[in-house]
């Protein structure tokens, strides 16, 4: 186990799941204002009932685009989050053996 790496991982990719975790959550909150915006738009091209606006908004093209997109930054960022999981889990398997490997030293002191 290379507890460097998993530390250096840790520090170096902070940012970069900061980053991933703001593009997802924009992405999520500006699906909303293309649904409005594209249901004002079908409403001037003459859809009258909110049922043929919403439709229009989700089937239209824009609107699926952001999806992919919302997608995509999605797999980034747990992508990311799973991967510091593991660097974490590797740091605290590395604190549990250093920490086994003092409890025997201090046993083998007190039986000389």
């Amino acid at each position: 186990m290379d507890i460097e790496k998993a530390l250096h991982f840790l520090r170096t990719n902070a940012q970069a799941y900061a980053e991933a975790k703001a593009n997802r959550i924009y992405l999520s909150e500006f699906r909303k204002s293309k649904k409005a915006l594209l249901m004002i738009s079908a409403e001037q091209q003459g859809k009258r009932t909110s049922q043929q606006r919403e439709s229009y908004a989700y089937g239209h093209q824009e609107y699926v685009q952001l999806l992919e997109g919302l997608k995509v930054a999605i797999e980034v960022e747990e992508k990311l989050s799973l991967d510091i999981e593991r660097a974490k889990l590797m740091v605290e398997v590395w604190r549990t053996n250093e920490s086994t490997k003092r409890a025997e030293m201090a046993g083998y002191g007190n039986r000389s």
